[in-house]
């Protein structure tokens, strides 16, 4: 399996990859994988037929050799139950609302996504069988940039890359968050799927002001400041008047966003970054206890990373080169290769922003506190060319590198990955507890303890990734039930994840309970009474 995610992947697999396989007006409808309850041969041949009529042949795939880019994915699914069944690519916000007309004439569901890159959670497989994806990479426009404001203005097809060197031509002082893999990822997707990054402005929602929506009828509604017609303030004041809405569009499918505002962070005179190095798998508390009150007061302004060795090292190094095939992963194994590398078993990558004199004033607060856990605080004077410190150091600043898709070479070549998010109060008892829950379930199943903590202002977002080789039949069919008993055993205990992928996302919407479930579904029914935006995002129907 290609360990780059196809990098012209699903953004070549236009014009070009349409040619080759004769997607023309005359081009097969037919359907590669099971269709939607209910509905026909005939009704899915009709919308596929009407979709070329309103964004070209070469952009509707409904063959399975044309479907195929879109049925990648890196999480566990031994049954193959994510498949699409075809896809359709519009280019502007009247194609959007046209492609939504015709699958409420034919009742065909639309599984959407931005740039469809969410390595761990499913990319673009839809949650339910039938669903054509709705891709939106060719909406790739920026907007607007007001460099006085700190403020842009998307399309869903926009990158992190892209808008990262829009700001660099155009020498515009302002800086982006970003994800993991940020230069493939959309940051309309990642923000409304609530994902955090590394700066004062990591967590991505927060700093989100203005969407334009296509509703499951077809109307395009603009939400805080963006309905007042000749309104300056749509990408700056987010709330606008009566209910928010914004928040609606989030993690759901009641609406497709084709428009977003961000906030955007000043690039600030000095950036300072920072690596705490802990030695020891038991100090997890002590540093959870020591950065709480940092990020509570924003002395630490920014969303930082606590890594454990596993990992750090499972980014650019492969299990056999720290223990023999099929051996288990142990800590002292860990922590030999781990100090070969310039690493502690934990190690939390911080920064600081503002001026000299800020810095200053602030940096023997922040070292005293963290060397009392017993850290060693390390800056680059330190740390040199260290590509774990150099990862780090390069996102705290909003730049952009693909090093973490190096997870997927860990096991073997059939990279398999799936991330677990478990949310839970920033309490070193907590985090303790959590560490020692996942390493239990994960090595039960024959699996390593890869895993971080993001440790946000009052929260911990566990992040575990659990890797797996996917060419290898059993080792799938473990990942798949290692993954249900982390989701139920960390729910039992009122650890329920903040985000998941497309094989859970069910599973995690029942914990949320039965009055939430209902809410949803009732405010699903009225605005989508033919269930065609989405179906199964989130455990909405």
């Amino acid at each position: 399996m290609s360990l780059d995610l196809d990098r012209r992947g699903l953004l070549g697999a236009g014009l070009a990859g349409a040619a080759s396989i004769g997607l023309g007006t005359g081009a097969s409808a037919a359907s590669p994988a099971p269709l939607a309850p209910g509905r026909s041969m005939a009704d899915f041949a009709g919308a596929m037929k009407a979709f070329r009529g309103v964004v070209g042949a070469e952009w509707v795939f409904g063959d399975e050799e044309a479907v195929a880019p879109y049925d990648k994915a890196y999480i566990p699914d031994p049954a193959h139950r994510y498949k699409p069944v075809g896809a359709v690519c519009p280019q502007s916000l009247e194609e959007v609302q046209a492609i939504v007309r015709i699958a409420n004439q034919y009742r065909q569901p639309l599984w959407t996504v931005s740039t469809g890159k969410n390595m761990g959670y499913g990319m673009t497989s839809p949650a339910t069988p039938g669903q054509v994806v709705l891709d939106l990479k060719r909406m790739n426009r920026i907007l607007e940039v007001d460099a006085e404001l700190g403020t842009c203005l998307l399309e869903p097809g926009v990158t992190y890359q892209q808008l990262k060197d829009y700001l660099d031509e155009n020498r515009i002082p302002l800086w982006i968050d970003v994800p993991t893999v940020g230069p493939i990822a959309s940051p309309v997707g990642n923000t409304l799927d609530r994902g955090v990054g590394y700066t004062p402005y990591g967590e991505h929602f927060m700093f989100q002001c203005g969407m334009e929506v296509v509703l499951p009828s077809g109307e395009v509604m603009r939400t805080g400041m963006g309905s007042i017609k000749g309104s300056t303030a749509w990408q700056a004041f987010k709330w606008g008047y009566g209910p928010y809405l914004d928040g609606l569009f989030t993690q759901s499918n009641f609406g497709i966003v084709t428009k977003m505002g961000l906030w955007l962070m000043p690039r600030p005179p000095v950036y300072k970054p920072f690596m705490v190095r802990h030695g020891e798998m038991a100090d997890v508390p002590r540093i959870i206890e020591a950065m709480r009150p940092l990020r509570v007061s924003n002395l630490v302004a920014n969303c930082n990373l606590m890594m454990s060795a596993s990992y750090q090292l499972a980014m650019f190094k492969r299990r056999n080169e720290i223990v023999p095939d099929g051996a288990p992963l142990d800590d002292a194994s860990v922590k030999k290769a781990a100090k070969a590398n310039g690493l502690g078993m934990w190690n939390t990558y911080f920064a600081l922003y503002g001026t000299d004199e800020t810095i200053a004033g602030v940096e023997p607060i922040i070292r005293a506190s963290l060397s009392a856990s017993g850290g060693e605080v390390l800056t680059a004077a330190e740390m040199g060319d260290n590509p774990w410190f150099h990862h780090h150091q390069t996102l705290m600043q909003g730049g952009l590198n693909l090093d973490e898709i190096g997870l997927l070479r860990w096991r073997g070549s059939g990279g398999g990955l799936a991330w677990f998010a478990p949310v839970a109060a920033a309490r070193g008892v907590e985090a303790e507890r959590q560490t020692a829950l996942a390493r239990q379930i994960v090595e039960s199943h024959g699996f390593d303890y890869t895993a971080a903590y993001a440790i946000g202002w009052r929260d911990l977002h566990h992040i575990i990734a659990l890797l797996f080789d996917k060419a290898d039949a059993a080792e799938h069919a473990r990942a798949d039930a290692c993954y249900k008993d982390l989701v139920v055993r960390f729910g039992a205990q009122g650890w329920a994840s903040y985000r998941t992928g497309v094989n859970s996302m069910d599973l995690v919407a029942r914990q949320y309970g039965e009055v939430n479930r209902r809410f949803n579904a009732t405010l699903k029914h009225a605005i989508d009474p033919n269930g065609i935006l989405s179906p199964g995002k989130s455990g909405i129907i």
